[in-house]
């Protein structure tokens, strides 16, 4: 009963009044101040959150290249065969490190503020990614490609920045930054790695076997891609803080009455959401299937002949990649919104599935082609892989965020930002030991080594495709009839 003895509508007025008070020295009431003065799209914001998030993917999309060469440099692997186990290592450890700081990541950027979360992230990308380019051993090389996971906490945090730091018009192309920022990096993360390592190498005319880049020969497309995070640190000076700091034990119990009061009994407990959890699996499974595909796609095409690899250098594989990078990145501004509007999101899961299972079914018979055919059919077929790929994860996406409410979004994201990185962190070790047995059973067996290989790919997207079926999967709501 309110004061005087009204109730209903005016009573429940009051709190929505009380929720839009502005405290004074708080950031994030000055940025909501800010917001509701300026209806335009915050386009230097914008811009930094896009810097920021590139310069964070780019160590992940750079590796892989010359992962096998800087693998056989070390002179870890015995044998030949052998380098695929140790690199598959190399590349989990990233994602080891950040399946286990996602979480406390996110609690410290809801207590301490996102602005301090992305300073630190863009900070251990400039060490960590540099040691790791000077890494003279194995096991510096895991160290500091852990520690590069463990301490870039920005996946969870910055899609939360991205979304509070515009009005909300403005939120969803605020998240498309966030994405487009990873599609960028898909270009540009291979480029780098595969055209700037081994330069002493490649360019000796600009790089000398006694200069620090002969000595290191992949330390460059580290430090170029520290330079850029560098920039980007400073580039972090001008983003506005969207926490708010004060403590108001009533307002936030009134924002939590609120925020339960449009939540149906399916969505209490995210953990018990199926709607949620299940298209969390699909994500993961979908998600271990293209790391592993990555992985083993990097190793395959650099390795022998005499294993049925394709011979490729690191330069071939960086191209590659930034071109399929470069097809998935026109494909999703300029094909995929039309197939979404037409079909629909969910529509396009299943056979984006179904065609990537088959495009991978040909990857094997590669081996027997050579020149031009050969780099113009793998280019051909790693843009369409990609292409499938993003499909799929955007319809992940979308499934994920439909299946509960606003107010509930960041903890879905950091629950599926979580499980994603484990078994992303399964992936590459997974791959890189599948692949090294691959390469020793070559012949023998009642296929051949490399069919073998993508063969258990492939079985990962099956499992995923025959998961989107009932009983398993439960379609949200809001989507059953679009």
């Amino acid at each position: 009963m309110a004061a005087g003895g009204e109730s209903g509508p005016a009573a429940a007025a009051a709190p929505l009044l009380r929720r839009r008070q502005c405290y004074e020295g708080c950031p994030g009431c000055r940025l909501d101040e800010a917001n509701k003065t300026n209806t335009g799209v915050p386009y230097l914001n914008f811009f930094y959150i896009w810097v920021v998030c590139l310069t964070a993917a780019l160590p992940i999309q750079s590796l892989f290249p010359y992962l096998y060469f800087m693998i056989r440099d070390l002179k870890v692997a015995k044998e030949e065969q052998d380098i695929g186990f140790y690199a598959g290592f190399v590349g989990a450890t990233y994602f080891l490190g950040r399946t286990i700081s996602a979480v406390p990541w996110g609690m410290f950027a809801d207590k301490y503020g996102r602005k301090p979360c992305i300073v630190i992230s863009i900070l251990s990308v400039i060490v960590f990614n540099t040691l790791f380019g000077l890494s003279t051993t194995y096991w510096m090389a895991i160290v500091t490609r852990g520690l590069l996971g463990l301490l870039c906490g920005i996946l969870g945090p910055i899609k939360a920045y991205a979304s509070e730091v515009c009005r909300k018009e403005h939120q969803a192309l605020g998240i498309s930054l966030v994405t487009s920022s990873r599609a960028i990096a898909l270009v540009i993360g291979p480029a780098i790695g595969g055209f700037l390592a081994q330069p002493a190498q490649k360019y000796p005319n600009l790089f000398s076997e006694e200069s620090i880049f002969g000595r290191f020969p992949y330390f460059l497309p580290c430090l170029v891609i520290s330079l850029l995070a560098a920039g980007s640190c400073i580039a972090c000076i001008w983003l506005p803080e969207t926490l708010h700091f004060h403590d108001d034990a009533k307002l936030e119990a009134i924002e939590e009455l609120e925020a339960q009061v449009g939540r149906s009994e399916s969505t209490k407990n995210l953990l018990k959401n199926w709607q949620l959890m299940s298209a969390i699996i699909l994500y993961c499974i979908f998600s271990l299937h293209d790391t592993a595909y990555l992985e083993i796609f990097s190793l395959w095409a650099v390795s022998s002949r005499k294993f049925r690899g394709l011979s490729l250098t690191s330069q071939d594989v960086g191209t590659v990649l930034a071109f399929s990078g470069f097809g998935v990145l026109v494909y999703q501004l300029a094909i995929y919104p039309f197939l979404a509007k037409y079909f629909g999101p969910i529509k396009t899961f299943r056979p984006a599935a179904i065609l990537s299972i088959i495009l991978l079914t040909t990857y094997p018979f590669m081996a027997n082609l050579h020149g031009l055919e050969l780099k113009i059919l793998i280019n051909m077929a790693s843009v369409l892989k990609n292409m499938f790929a993003a499909t799929i994860t955007i319809a992940c996406n979308i499934l994920q965020n439909t299946a509960v409410t606003q107010e509930q979004r960041g903890v879905a994201n950091g629950i599926s930002v979580t499980l994603m990185s484990m078994f992303k962190a399964v992936a590459p070790a997974a791959a890189g030991i599948l692949f090294s047995w691959a390469q020793k059973h070559i012949s023998g067996l009642f296929l051949p080594g490399d069919l073998i290989l993508f063969l258990m790919l492939n079985m990962v997207s099956v499992i995923g495709l025959v998961l989107t079926f009932k009983p398993f999967f439960s379609l949200p709501n809001s989507m059953r009839h679009s």
